[in-house]
């Protein structure tokens, strides 16, 4: 019997594949449970018109990422902060405060997708990675000046 797996099913698949299994195993376990459902005619044509909106909203949203990866790429972030001796910080320059000042620039980016391994305690000019989508990066410049 073909079912369409609903959700992850350990030892069987992943979400949204047809598999074939015994009819015992689908009635009894699998459509009771809401982890499958019978693969008729009309879900399998849903199943595939659901993937081909997906792959056209991807395909959307990593020309998007492109596009604005290309102008990231130009974008050079000035940052004040008090600092001590050595060009040491006080505070420090980090995910958070970048995605803010990106924001005011007109790039809504999500902290989470700025990769900065720790955050910045000195002055200087760094160079820091921006995952906009998957395979889509982009690298910004932080210059970081201290204030005495």
């Amino acid at each position: 019997m073909k079912v369409i797996l609903l959700e992850d099913v350990a030892g069987l698949g992943k979400k949204g594949e047809v598999k074939d299994v015994a009819p015992g195993y689908a009635r009894n376990l699998l459509i009771p449970r809401g982890l499958a459902e019978e693969a008729t005619p009309g879900r399998l044509r849903e199943r595939e018109h659901r993937e081909r909106v997906q792959e056209q909203k991807n395909r959307r949203l990593e020309a998007e990422s492109r596009a604005q990866a290309q102008l990231l790429e130009q974008r050079v972030l000035h940052f004040r902060a008090a600092a001590g001796e050595g060009g040491r910080l006080f505070g420090s320059v980090n995910a958070a405060d970048i995605a803010e000042e990106l924001k005011r620039q007109g790039f809504d980016v999500d902290k989470k997708k700025i990769l900065l391994e720790e955050p910045i305690k000195a002055t200087g000019r760094y160079e820091v990675t921006v995952k906009l989508f998957p395979g889509v990066k982009a690298t910004i410049v932080v210059e970081v000046s201290g204030e005495s």
